[in-house]
């Protein structure tokens, strides 16, 4: 189970990551239509609704990253933070619900337990 844990970690940190990038692509977007509009004023709304989106999408994918590092070195915050994002992943079909169902075998086994007590 060593293995699935340090597994899940390096998932929960990929995700993180494309998180970070598909918000900063959504940013670079939503400015890109705006500017391209020509009207000031939509392009400022438009602007904004593209920060404020990317700015959730970016702030919801710093955990998994720092659950995937904290999996990676079997810390027990971790184990905790991995399970609650698994449930919320769930609801993210089909990657989502792919990696949360993983996460929840993994981090639910009996055999995984003890590996974030000797941490």
């Amino acid at each position: 189970m060593e293995q699935h844990v340090r597994t899940l970690g390096i998932i929960y940190v990929i995700l993180g990551i494309l998180g970070i990038l598909l918000g900063i692509g959504l940013l670079v977007l939503m400015v890109g239509i705006g500017a391209a509009s020509g009207d000031k004023e939509a392009a400022w709304i438009v602007s904004g609704v593209g920060f404020f989106v990317a700015f959730i999408i970016a702030v919801l994918s710093i955990p998994t990253i720092i659950a995937g590092i904290g999996l990676q070195r079997f810390r027990p915050w971790a184990r905790i933070l991995a399970l609650i994002l698994a449930v919320l992943n769930l609801f993210s079909f089909p990657i989502g619900t792919a990696v949360g169902i993983y996460a929840l075998w993994v981090l639910l086994n009996e055999r995984t337990q003890p590996l974030f007590v000797r941490a």
